[in-house]
């Protein structure tokens, strides 16, 4: 515990007791006074942009998600807005997702825009996030606002900014409006909406966004005969995706599909699950009961604003088991990437997209089809920004080991909606050739090398916390392991220096991607290890990859036990 606040709170919360902030927040910060700790964490930084935006614990306080620094940021936005476009009607698109204050938070925005004369569509209720991304291109905006924080614990909300390609912000507009919100003092927000330019959106949208879902999701070689044997179950774990998943598996003609019901309304407090991210185990548990009892062929989940989805499918011995986000994507890719070719689209101009910390195997199953692989930091608005800047190059796909994968370039982020019919499909027609989602993965290790990857996330919370961390980085940095689990450490990539050091021949070479604060470790026997401090959470996240030949089919249970061991012992030689 703290016994007294740092001069920078003080300072802050002298601002903030100032008559511009109202009645509620003045007394909050008095409630605070009893926990100084508290305070101090709500108050000893402004809250930051990310890797997927802003998000932050909802309540009073700089470093908080609330009325003032929403508003803030709406405002340094459209000062930046009505900057780039003087001659233009500058027009925004506005999501939200079902968390508490969400619709709220939505109309506060809404509200900050028309005020500095911007035109605003706002969706009447929430939608998911793949669909604000579409939005902003299918309504010609200039911007689009998602109010969520994703997966984050129930107390989080956040602010994605989208442009106008419909990707995430990026450098250099970024920095520029940081730099534009930190020159504004809260009394410059303007707040007093004028209602004639809030337009509210909501079914027409929905019709051509989903049916755009299913043109981007069908295999071509698949059919309704296929899709009707396939059993799903799906669970939108209390969030968005029950507003456009099962509409877009119906229309695309899959009709034994299973929802969770208990877990079917929208709710903030996410009361079936200890978190609603389909990373974790647990979060699919009601759905993989269900899909027992019904005997499905595949269970998928999605979190709150459907960007991210959890797959389990069964093995061969008929047992659900639980894929990650690189198992799925790499047989997503690989169907994608086979429907190109059949229709002779492969001609070595073609690209997909994925990340630094996601598996080596993407690389290699790329290369078999002569398709580029262009590799990004972690963050799928650096995915988005590919698309951008190669133009000339046609973009099939984009994944990234944290769930999340996108079908083209309808949609310019994760997008659940589409890869749930992605998926769905691939299970379908594997399953009426005597294959199953499970077969075609073991198929792929086979060919390219089994990997095996795994994600160690360690949460450490407040301003300790965050110390804590950047002590991590600091160390590893600063003096990095000769070994890991007994194999030499042969490379050394530092993305905040941007350097790639070859341990072995004593050579530098630069890293031409943009910074961030990631070090990968790469050893002899080609184990990765990867630390990174979360851009959206207060966690540390080490992420793990090993691999090894998968000779036969028949091997796979062995090899799999073997390169888990392997990951145990890695583990335990870092001391993680």
């Amino acid at each position: 515990m703290i016994s007294k606040l740092s001069d920078t709170t003080q300072s802050k919360i002298s601002i903030w007791k100032e008559d511009f902030f109202d009645t509620k927040t003045k007394i909050s910060i008095k409630n605070l006074e009893k926990n100084l700790e508290e305070l101090e964490d709500c108050f000893y930084k402004d809250l930051e942009f990310g890797t997927g935006g802003m998000r932050g614990v909802m309540g009073v306080g700089t470093n908080r998600i609330n009325r003032y620094t929403l508003g803030r940021n709406t405002q340094g936005l459209s000062n930046y807005l009505n900057e780039l476009y003087p001659n233009e009607s500058v027009k925004v698109a506005i999501a939200y997702d079902c968390r508490h204050n969400s619709k709220k938070f939505a109309k506060i925005v809404a509200n900050v825009f028309s005020a500095n004369g911007i035109k605003v569509f706002l969706f009447e209720e929430l939608r998911t996030t793949p669909e604000l991304s579409f939005t902003v291109k299918h309504l010609d905006c200039h911007c689009g606002i998602v109010l969520t924080a994703s997966h984050n614990p129930p107390e989080y909300n956040g602010y994605k900014v989208y442009w106008k390609d419909g990707g995430q912000l990026v450098p250099p507009n970024d920095k520029i409006l940081i730099n534009l919100i930190n020159e504004l003092d809260y009394r410059d927000v303007k707040f007093n909406a004028n209602k004639k330019l809030i337009e509210f959106i909501g079914f027409d949208v929905d019709r051509v966004f989903i049916q755009k879902s299913v043109e981007n999701g069908k295999l071509e070689l698949n059919n309704d005969k296929n899709r009707n044997e396939l059993s799903i179950v799906f669970t939108s774990l209390h969030g968005t995706s029950i507003t456009a998943v099962p509409e877009s598996l119906k229309l695309a003609g899959f009709k034994n599909v299973h929802i969770v019901d208990e877990q079917s309304l929208p709710n903030g407090d996410f009361p079936t699950v200890k978190s609603p991210n389909p990373e974790e185990p647990e979060a699919l548990e009601m759905a993989i009961d269900l899909a027992n009892k019904v005997n499905a062929d595949i269970v998928i989940g999605t979190d709150p604003d459907c960007d991210r989805l959890g797959i389990a499918v069964r093995d061969n011995s008929g047992k659900l088991v639980l894929l990650n986000g690189n198992q799925t994507m790499v047989v997503m890719t690989k169907f994608l990437i086979e429907q190109w070719k059949n229709k002779g689209k492969i001609n070595n101009n073609q690209f997909i997209g994925s990340t630094i910390v996601s598996t080596p195997m993407l690389p290699k199953l790329a290369s078999h089809y002569g398709v580029d692989c262009k590799i990004s930091l972690t963050g799928f608005k650096w995915i988005a920004k590919m698309i951008e800047d190669f133009p000339k190059m046609d973009f099939i796909a984009g994944g990234e080991e944290s769930y999340g994968f996108m079908v083209g370039d309808f949609v310019r982020d994760k997008d659940a909606v589409t890869s749930t019919l992605l998926a769905c499909e691939i299970a379908a027609f594997a399953k009426s050739n005597g294959s199953s989602f499970f077969n075609e993965l073991i198929n792929l290790y086979s060919t390219h090398g089994f990997y095996k990857e795994r994600l160690l996330s360690i949460t450490k919370k407040g301003k300790k916390g965050s110390d804590e961390i950047k002590n991590i980085m600091k160390k590893y940095r600063n003096t990095p392991p000769h070994e890991i689990n007994g194999s030499k450490v042969i490379l050394i990539e530092d993305y905040l220096n941007s350097t790639l050091i070859d341990v072995k021949n004593n050579r530098t070479k630069e890293i031409v991607i943009p910074k961030a604060n990631v070090l990968i470790f790469t050893t002899a026997d080609d184990s990765k290890v990867a630390l990174r401090p979360s851009g959206t959470e207060p966690k540390i996240k080490y992420y793990i990859s090993v691999n090894d030949c998968l000779k036969s089919k028949n091997e796979f249970e062995k090899i799999n036990i073997e390169l888990e061991e392997k990951i145990d012992s890695l583990i335990l030689s870092m001391n993680l």
